[in-house]
């Protein structure tokens, strides 16, 4: 049973009759709005979003990284499964695989970000969400839509974060922000660590 968050909103990853989350898959969809052509007709736009998942330890430093121009994390526990340059086609186009038993342990958040490389803001954005799935099962555990469209273009999407005792909740952020990179980002994620 799919989760609706609201923004700040936080859901338990624990799976349902017990039992822990193995894997989790974010997803990431978008679709461009329509704009007016020169002779008033609507034309579709490209727009290139791209999704990352930020790695944090206890002490908020960043430990890694995965993102268009790395798609494995050192340790090979996540996985971007490839760059959408136009967030064209149905559901996910963009997802990042996270194995939470291969996960090191001084890994304590996973902030997972969105931003327009090519720098279109968010006005120009529609349909907009991020979901989380059982890697195992397929099954979608939480959903945030990415509403809210506005000047900015980049957003905090959500983390999921683990306990002292190893357990795994998700947190919907859903926060503004700018910059065309991950880099550019991290003063703003931070921010929710």
């Amino acid at each position: 049973m799919t989760v609706s968050l609201a923004k700040g909103q936080k859901v338990s990853l624990a799976k349902p009759g017990g039992g822990s989350l193995t894997a989790v898959r974010m997803g990431l969809g978008w679709d461009a709005a329509k704009k007016k052509g020169l002779f008033g007709g609507l034309k579709t736009q490209s727009i290139d979003l791209d999704a990352s998942a930020l790695l944090f330890d206890g002490g908020r430093n960043l430990v890694d990284a995965v993102w268009f121009k790395q798609l494995t994390s050192k340790d090979g526990s996540v996985r971007h499964t490839g760059d959408n340059l136009t967030g064209d086609g149905k559901g996910d186009d963009e997802s990042i695989i996270v194995d939470l038993t291969r996960l090191p342990r001084q890994v304590s958040q996973i902030v997972f970000t969105v931003n327009s490389f090519t720098g279109q803001d968010f006005s120009q954005i529609e349909n907009a969400f991020c979901r989380l799935i059982d890697q195992s099962t397929d099954v979608e555990l939480a959903r945030y839509d990415l509403s809210g469209s506005g000047r900015h273009n980049a957003q905090v999407m959500a983390k999921v974060s683990r306990d002292v005792q190893g357990n795994w909740t998700m947190t919907a952020i859903g926060a503004i922000a700018s910059g065309r990179t991950f880099q550019e980002l991290l003063p703003a994620t931070t921010e929710y660590l």
